[in-house]
């Protein structure tokens, strides 16, 4: 059955808008340009940070449902968009920015930034409200209910 468009997207723009994973992104967000001032590395600052983060909070989870799930024939776009967020913006911006940083660095941030995508994904994969997280959370390993 073919959905409209919008009757698609309804869910998964719900879930962008729950309380508890814009907090979550808003923690991260801080704590990522806190880290962009306190250590001062060559390819770390604010405009990359926030770039990385949106296109995380955009594509992680999905991605990572995508191969939970099994669907087999989103994966080719799911592994675009987990390149593109853990290199692809990187390597744009910081090409344009300063060409000597990404030759110097790029190689370190994959790995990093492939870590931290994976994290988000975890942290963003539970699709309800935070009290529904927590009831399953509470139940998980309980003894099955006779």
């Amino acid at each position: 059955m073919n959905l409209p468009r919008s009757s698609r997207l309804a869910p998964l723009l719900r879930e962008y808008r729950r309380p508890w994973k814009l907090l979550s992104l808003g923690v991260g967000l801080a704590l990522l340009i806190a880290g962009a001032y306190w250590y001062r590395a060559p390819d770390w600052d604010v405009g990359v940070s926030l770039i990385m983060a949106l296109f995380a909070y955009l594509t992680a989870a999905w991605s990572l449902r995508v191969v939970v799930t099994r669907r087999w024939r989103a994966l080719p776009l799911a592994l675009f968009w987990t390149w593109w967020t853990v290199d692809g913006c990187y390597a744009l911006y910081w090409s344009i920015m300063d060409p000597a940083a990404l030759a110097w660095m790029r190689s370190a941030n994959a790995p990093a930034s492939f870590c931290l995508y994976l994290a988000c994904g975890l942290v963003w994969y539970f699709q309800g409200t935070l009290r529904e997280l927590w009831r399953c959370w509470s139940t998980f390993g309980a003894p099955p209910q006779i």
